[in-house]
């Protein structure tokens, strides 16, 4: 007789129903795990029969064999402890093997029968529920399982209490979703001293979607900028909350199963390599780009990144999907994000600076920017210079809208995009378009055509440059709340398009 359960193997943020079977064969005792495991799933067979222990469950002398099916698909991670715990506990008749059936489980086991918590609780509640079936997990995954409100979720705190659970004779109550988290502390607008030029750029980016650049000498404020963006982006829809947390889970970062509306945001160290960036590794694990999926990845010191790194981002910017290729497998991510970056104009900082004179300019910032590819560079809509930081500045009083004001704007802005794309299921802001929707939704008038097409001969903006300043035009246009895109629309669109250049130490500065 062979029983059977089922549990799951993850394949990017899809989880693929696998089946567990038992059988139990007359010979020498032993205890196998065939159908392509990795070493966590075949060294389940020593905490399975050490937790069995625990409860006093003696395993049969005979030959025991657990088959993952299917057997092609590798099956990676510590989750496969419970299923192949349940498979056997039907086998020698502790409870019907139809009962075992039933349920999808996961859950790593302790020796002392404890269910410990693994990632994947929610991709894994997702297939339960497509296949008609509950969720068997540890306690600590049972909040953040319950979000699928498809399935039916009992998260057990032992394995003592699933079995008590399956054999009726102490039913679980079925698990409660966890509490929306609440943003972590957002930082204000209005803390930074000047720079007006670079809040309107932050709000344009935030209202578009568009990915941005700033250069600036050392103490201009650019990670202060970048730190607040998260303050001005709208919450994630349920869709877009429900994509995030699934990568989330794959990487553990959900603490007590509490889901967040919160747009994520990445800051990655510049020593990060390209596994950390695009993913991969043990179990194909997501990377920097798709944790920043919905929201945003900053790289600060932008130069300083390993050039290899820096050009892995070009195809995922463009597709919004990152395919991380294996020797046996390939796994796909989202990674829909804005990329927001900030760089010395230099190696030291302070060319162009009259005060602190480069001893080495112009080479010095030509060598240190020209790290940084062309194509790499003409991927980002905006690039704007913040200058300085003039000390008579830190004692004036803040200027500009708060965040609060500006993500009025900004989800007022959004919405006009939302409606806009309402039959585009791809498309949600004005960065996403291309093709036949950019010529529909951005079409200057004719005196804004004539500056576009003298700034792109001037310019030399090439076929990507010049719809990316469309997009841009458009947004101001969207944030202005006019249907047609005007001159002045498209002249401060250019003007965020300019070739980048050193920034002189002037008294427009930051806190």
């Amino acid at each position: 007789m062979v029983t059977k359960t089922y549990t799951v193997a993850f394949e990017g943020v899809d989880a693929r129903l696998v089946e567990v079977q038992c059988a139990l064969a007359p010979g020498l005792p032993g205890f196998s795990i065939v159908g392509l495991p990795d070493k966590a799933v075949s060294e389940a067979r020593e905490r399975v029969r050490a937790a069995l222990s625990a409860l006093s469950i003696a395993l049969p002398t005979k030959r025991i064999t657990i088959n993952l099916a299917p057997a092609d698909l590798p099956k990676e991670g510590s989750h496969f402890d419970l299923p192949i715990a349940l498979a056997v506990l039907a086998a020698i008749g502790i409870f019907a093997p139809e009962d075992a059936q039933a349920w999808v489980s996961i859950g790593e086991l302790s020796l002392d029968g404890r269910l410990v918590a693994v990632r994947g609780a929610l991709p894994a509640a997702l297939t339960a529920a497509s296949e008609n079936l509950g969720l068997l997990c540890p306690a600590a995954c049972g909040a953040e399982a319950a979000w699928v409100g498809g399935a039916t979720v009992i998260a057990a705190p032992t394995l003592h209490a699933a079995i008590k659970h399956l054999t009726g004779d102490l039913p679980l109550a079925p698990a409660q979703p966890g509490e929306v988290r609440a943003p972590d502390h957002l930082l204000d607008l209005r803390d930074i001293r000047g720079q007006e030029r670079a809040k309107r750029a932050l709000e344009i980016a935030a209202s578009g979607g568009h990915h941005m650049l700033m250069t600036g000498p050392p103490g201009s404020g650019k990670s202060m900028l970048a730190a607040r963006l998260p303050g001005l982006l709208p919450e994630l829809s349920a869709q877009e909350a429900l994509e995030t947390s699934m990568i989330q889970s794959l990487a553990g970062l959900i603490e007590a199963g509490g889901l967040s509306r919160a747009a994520p945001y990445r800051d990655p160290h510049h020593t990060a390599s390209r596994v950390a960036m695009i993913g991969g590794g043990r179990g194909a694990a997501p990377g920097e780009v798709s944790l920043a999926h919905n929201g945003v990845l900053f790289l600060d010191e932008l130069p300083e990144f390993p050039r290899g790194v820096l050009e892995t981002l070009r195809q995922p910017l463009e597709t919004q999907r990152v395919m991380v290729a294996r020797a046996n497998a390939h796994v796909s991510y989202p990674c829909r994000f804005m990329l927001v970056a900030a760089a010395n104009p230099c190696r030291c900082g302070y060319v162009g600076d009259p005060a602190r004179a480069c001893q080495r300019a112009p080479g010095c910032s030509d060598d240190y920017l020209g790290r940084l590819s062309g194509p790499l560079l003409d991927r980002f809509d905006l690039r704007i210079d913040v200058p300085g930081v003039a000390i008579a500045d830190l004692e004036m009083a803040p200027s500009g809208d708060s965040s609060a004001s500006v993500a009025g704007r900004v989800a007022r802005t959004r919405a006009i995009q939302l409606e806009r794309f309402r039959d585009h299921a791809q498309l949600r802001v004005n960065a996403d378009a291309t093709g036949n929707v950019l010529e529909q939704i951005a079409r200057p008038d004719p005196m804004g055509r004539a500056l576009l097409m003298q700034a792109a001969e001037r310019l030399g903006l090439s076929a990507r440059g010049y719809h990316r300043v469309l997009r841009v035009a458009r947004t101001i246009a969207d944030l202005e709340q006019e249907e047609d895109i005007a001159c002045a629309h498209v002249a401060e669109a250019i003007s965020y398009r300019m070739p980048m250049h050193p920034s002189p130490n002037v008294a427009n500065g930051a806190r």
